[in-house]
C-alpha cells in the first residue's frame, strides 16, 4: 500500500518538474515578445497622437495588411480560432509566421487609427511560440495540446498583467461550460512567468481603481455585507452588459459577411473599412473611438480610464466604440477584441451608473469585465480578472456581473471555434437536452 502511494508521489513529482522545465522557457519567450509588442504598440499610438494625419492613410494600411496575409499568412489568417481548433484536434499546426505577422499587422492597425485590441495578438504570439517549442521538445500530441494551452495563458496573462486570469481563461475559453484541469499547472506557471518577464523588461500596465463604495446595509438591526438594492442594480446592469456582448459578436460577423457579399474585390474591403472609420471620425468630430481607447489623445477625451469617473463617458460612447471596432475587425484589420470590449463595458457601466444612481467606478469596473465575460464565454476567468485588477473587496459583485452577462450574451461569442460542452441555461440546446432527459426518464 505504502509502496504504491510512494510510487504515485514520485510520478506526480516527476510530472511537476517536467512541466515546470517545459513551461518556463516557453513563457519567457512569450513574455519577451509580448513586452516588445506592448512597447511597439505604445509607440505607434502616441506617434499617431502627434501626427493625426496618419488616420487618412488607414485605407492604404488596410490594403497592406490584406496583402501581407495573402502573400505570407496562409492559415494564420484564422488567428485565435486556429489555436483553439489545434487544441481540440491537432492538425496542420500553428504556423511559425503567425507571431511576427500578427505583431506587425496589429501595430500597423493602431499606427493608423484602427479600433482594435491587443489580446488577439498576445494569444496568437503565445500559441505560435508554444507550438514552436513543442516541436523543438518533440512533444507528443497530448502534450502539444497542453503546451498550446499554456501558450495562450502566457500571452493573455502577460498582455494584461493578470497571470491567474490568463491561466483560467486558457482553460475556460476552449469549450463553453467545461474546464479541463490537466493543463492547469503549466498554465499557472506560464502565466506567472510571462507576466514577470514583461515587468522585467520595464513594460508596465495601466492601473484602474474603484473608489470607496459602501456595499453593505442594515437588515433588521444587523449589518450585512451586501446591499440588496445595489445587488439588484448590478444584476439589471449586467443583463445589459450581456446584451452588449451579444451585439458586439453579431456586429463583427455582420460587417464581415456584408463586406464579402457586396465588395467583390477583396483588397477593397479593408480600404472601404478605413474610409468608413475616417468618415465616422469626421462626423463625430473627435478621435475618441480610434485605437485602444486607454490613453487620452487630448484632455477630456473619453477613455477606459475616464469611464471610472463621473462624467467620464457620454451616453452613447459604448455604442460608437462597438461600431468602430466592428468595422475595423470586420473588414480585415488586425488586433484583438478584448480591450475594445473593456471600453464598451466601462463606458456603458458609467452611463448605467448615472442613470441608476449607482457607484460610477464600481459599475465601470463591472462593465469592464462583464462585457468581456459575455463575449468570450469565460465568466470565471473574468471574475478573477476583476479581483486581480481591482482587488477582492467587491468579488461577489464581480461574480454576479460576469455570470449574469454570460447568461444574457446568447449561445455564441467572438470565437467561432469555441465548442459547447455544456449549453447555457435557457438556450435552444439546453431545452433540447432537457426534453431528451424527460423522454429518456419516462420512455418504456
Amino acid at each position: 500500500m505504502f509502496k504504491n502511494f510512494f510510487s504515485k508521489q514520485v510520478s506526480l513529482l516527476s510530472y511537476l518538474i517536467r512541466w515546470t522545465l517545459i513551461s518556463i522557457p516557453v513563457a519567457v519567450a512569450i513574455g519577451s515578445m509580448v513586452a516588445l509588442f506592448l512597447w511597439l504598440l505604445n509607440w505607434a499610438i502616441h506617434f499617431r497622437f502627434a501626427h493625426t494625419w496618419l488616420l487618412y492613410l488607414l485605407p492604404a494600411a488596410g490594403v497592406v495588411i490584406h496583402l501581407l496575409y495573402k502573400w505570407y499568412g496562409q492559415s494564420a489568417e484564422r488567428g485565435n480560432n486556429l489555436i483553439i481548433d489545434e487544441i481540440h484536434e491537432p492538425g496542420a499546426g500553428v504556423p511559425k509566421r503567425m507571431a511576427p505577422l500578427i505583431l506587425v499587422t496589429t501595430v500597423i492597425t493602431h499606427l493608423f487609427g484602427g479600433s482594435a485590441g491587443r489580446e488577439g495578438t498576445a494569444v496568437q504570439i503565445g500559441g505560435s511560440l508554444a507550438n514552436l517549442f513543442g516541436s523543438w521538445f518533440k512533444l507528443n500530441e497530448a502534450d502539444k495540446k497542453v503546451v498550446l494551452t499554456a501558450g495562450v495563458a502566457a500571452g493573455f496573462g502577460a498582455v494584461f498583467g493578470t497571470p491567474l486570469t490568463g491561466a483560467i481563461f486558457a482553460l475556460e475559453v476552449i469549450a463553453i461550460g467545461r474546464i479541463q484541469y490537466n493543463a492547469l499547472l503549466p498554465c499557472l506557471i506560464a502565466g506567472l512567468v510571462a507576466d514577470v518577464t514583461v515587468s522585467a523588461w520595464g513594460v508596465h500596465h495601466t492601473p484602474y481603481h474603484i473608489g470607496v463604495v459602501n456595499t453593505g446595509q442594515q437588515f433588521y438591526g444587523h449589518k450585512i455585507p451586501v446591499s440588496f438594492l445595489l445587488l439588484g442594480k448590478v444584476i439589471v446592469a449586467s443583463a445589459f452588459f450581456g446584451l452588449a456582448s451579444y451585439a458586439f459578436a453579431k456586429a463583427v460577423h455582420l460587417v464581415k459577411n456584408l463586406s464579402l457579399k457586396w465588395i467583390k474585390v477583396n483588397w477593397l474591403i479593408p480600404a472601404c473599412g478605413g474610409l468608413v472609420i475616417i468618415l465616422l471620425t469626421y462626423i463625430l468630430g473627435k478621435p475618441d473611438y480610434l485605437s485602444l481607447g486607454v490613453d487620452a489623445e487630448y484632455p477630456g477625451a473619453v477613455t477606459i480610464v475616464s469611464a471610472f469617473q463621473h462624467g467620464g463617458a457620454h451616453l452613447f460612447s459604448w455604442f460608437w466604440k462597438l461600431v468602430y471596432t466592428s468595422v475595423t475587425l470586420g473588414t480585415g484589420f488586425k488586433g484583438g477584441e478584448v480591450t475594445p470590449l473593456f471600453y464598451i463595458g466601462a463606458t456603458m457601466g458609467n452611463t448605467l451608473a448615472e442613470l441608476m444612481n449607482a457607484p460610477v467606478s464600481l459599475f465601470a469596473a463591472l462593465g469592464f469585465i462583464a462585457v468581456f465575460a459575455g463575449a468570450t464565454n469565460t465568466p470565471l476567468a473574468c471574475t478573477l480578472m476583476g479581483i486581480e485588477l481591482f482587488g477582492g473587496e467587491y468579488a461577489i459583485f464581480f461574480a454576479v456581473a460576469c455570470f449574469t452577462a454570460y447568461f444574457f450574451s446568447g449561445e455564441g461569442g467572438i470565437y467561432s471555434a469555441q465548442r459547447i460542452a455544456e449549453p447555457k441555461p435557457g438556450s435552444d440546446k439546453d431545452k433540447t437536452n432537457h426534453f431528451k432527459r424527460i423522454f429518456n426518464k419516462y420512455r418504456l
